[in-house]
Order: C-alpha cells, then structure tokens, then sequence
C-alpha cells in the first residue's frame, strides 16, 4: 500500500467508526486534495463530512477548534506545513492551551494534517520542514510518520486522541510503498519509537523521512567501514520516547541525528542535549548532527538538492564519531 493510501484508509476507517469525525481543507472534496491523499471520500460521505473551504488558513482551522470543542473530531488538511503559519493563534494560542486554561473541562480532540519537506520544487514557501516549531509548543502531540502502516496506525490514533494532533507528512513519501496489516485496526500509541536496524556501532535518529535515508546509510556504513548502524525512528516527537533513543546509546556510545529541518534549535538540537544530559557518560564522542542546510528552500534542483541531506552526508557524521575518539 502506498503511503498515501495507507492515510487514505485510516480516515475512511475512523469516519465510517464514529459519526463525529469529519474533514476539511483547501481542494480535499472534488479535487481530492492537493496529494490525492482524500481520493473518494466526497463521494463515499458526502459534503457533510468531507468538506472544501476557502483559501484562508486561519478561519477554517478556527473552525475545526471551534469543532473540536462542541464534541466533533476534525481532521483538517492543510495543503502544505507553511501555510500553517498563517494559523499560528489558532492552533497554539487556541487548540493548544484551551484544555489547560478550562482545567480540563473542555477537550480538544483536533488533528491537523500537514505535509512538509523538499524534493519537488516548490521554493521556500512550500517546501520547510518546521516540525521543531511544533515540537516547542506545550499541549500538541506531534507525529512524524515515516511508513504507510506508521501512517495509518498515527493517524487512527489520532483521531481518537482527546487532544489536539499536528500530524506531519512528508511529501515525497506519499508514493512509497510498505506493508500495512489491514486486519489490524488497533492505532499505534504515540511515544513508542520503532527500532528501524539494529546495531552496535553507531545510533542514528532519523527525523520523518530522514529515516528512510538513516537506513540508507546504515547499509553503506556496513558495506563499507563494517560499522553498524542502529536506527530509531521516534515516529511521535510529542510525546518522545527517549527510553528507547538512551537504551540504543548506551549501547553503541555514539550517536547521530539526521532531520531536513534548519540546524538552529531544530529537532536534532533538542535531542543532543537530552542525550548529552542524560547518557553522557556513555557517550564516546559527542553527539553528530546531520540538518537541512541553513537557508530558505531553493527552487533550482541541484540547489534543492544539495539543501537536504543524503545517505553520504549521514555516512560522514557518523564514520566521525570514530575519529573524534
């Protein structure tokens, strides 16, 4: 199943499960969305359940809050993770805080769907990975998903979840295929990372689909240093599952954070210093990090390309663990 469709089948599977769970968004009915992502759900539910809005970001996810509060659960598509930008007051001054600053009484169950990430030529106002600003916010849960059945186990839970979800995709993973258990319908929890490899040498933390790449270099790392890689993918960064990131380290003694986003305050920053805090005496070099290339997103192709890391990139940080000895 493609990654996509993986998505495609947790909505259809929750809204035909609770009466409550609608969606809405810029182009997600007739179109069906920007990434296909909502293929068939208009004429499966109808207008009622699945639907388009206006261009304006900060009305309609203000009115998956407002949603959310009188009981529903809106899962609303933003068409990329910039343009959540311009609904920044509803969703941390809002859907963020309500359930704090009503003691409780109100609950927020809000998932807000949104892709990220470079690769198809977008330039920087559709392309950043911001997923670290999410991460900042108290009151979110964040979910980065780097596989169709990760994809579709997050987002059924959620969903489900009593409290407001940003749910980042990244775009160029809408067409990769993986195996997803149809017959399973149990969401995955948030907080449980998955061990992609396992390994002695180095761990490597690999952001959303920079996962995909940690796998891809762990390979090299083996074939040509004979060092290998443990690879965690945290899969939720709100809640995080540090256990498992601090049990790899103390293993390995080494570790590398590979994200796409910028390098300053970014996810890898945060998880070095957790790591430096609390495996410290463990670590035998100080933790790498591997980041996205410090300026907006270019258009040009080898530009964009070079902006993002590779498998060597990934590689190089974590063969200099060893000299750094």
């Amino acid at each position: 199943m493609r990654y996509r469709e993986a998505l495609n089948l947790a909505m259809r599977e929750e809204m035909n499960a609770n009466e409550d769970v609608f969606i809405m968004g810029e182009d997600i009915g007739v179109f069906q969305g920007a990434f296909k992502v909502t293929a068939g759900l208009l004429e499966e539910f109808g207008e009622r359940r699945v639907r388009d809005t206006p261009i304006s970001e900060n009305t309609f996810v203000g009115m998956g809050v407002g949603a959310a509060m009188a009981g529903l659960r809106p899962v609303v598509e933003l068409m990329t993770i910039n343009f959540s930008l311009l609904a920044l007051d509803q969703i941390i001054n809002s859907a963020a805080s309500i359930r704090y600053m009503f003691g409780a009484q109100v609950k927020v169950p809000l998932v807000i769907r949104m892709p990220q990430g470079a690769g198809h030529q977008l330039g920087p106002t559709h392309s950043h990975c911001l997923e670290a600003l999410y991460q900042h916010i108290p009151g979110l849960l964040v979910a980065v998903p780097s596989t169709p059945a990760d994809a579709r186990g997050l987002l059924k839970a959620a969903i489900r979840d009593d409290n407001p979800v940003v749910f980042i995709e990244h775009e160029t993973l809408y067409g990769r295929r993986g195996e997803v258990d149809t017959d399973d319908d149990e969401p995955l929890r948030f907080g449980e990372a998955a061990v992609r490899r396992e390994g002695d040498g180095v761990t490597i933390v690999g952001i959303s689909r920079m996962a995909e790449t940690a796998l891809k270099a762990a390979d090299k790392l083996a074939s040509d240093h004979e060092i290998e890689a443990e690879v965690i993918d945290p899969r939720t960064l709100r809640p995080l599952d540090l256990d498992t990131i601090l049990e790899s380290v103390r293993k390995t003694n080494r570790a590398v954070i590979v994200e796409e986003g910028w390098p300053h305050g970014g996810v890898g920053a945060n998880l070095a210093a957790l790591i430096q805090e609390q495996a410290f005496d463990h670590l035998d070099a100080p933790v790498g990090r591997v980041t996205g290339a410090d300026v907006p997103m270019p258009y040009s192709k080898p530009l964009e390309q070079a902006a993002f890391p590779h498998e060597e990139h990934v590689v190089k940080a974590a063969v200099a663990t060893f000299r750094d000895v």
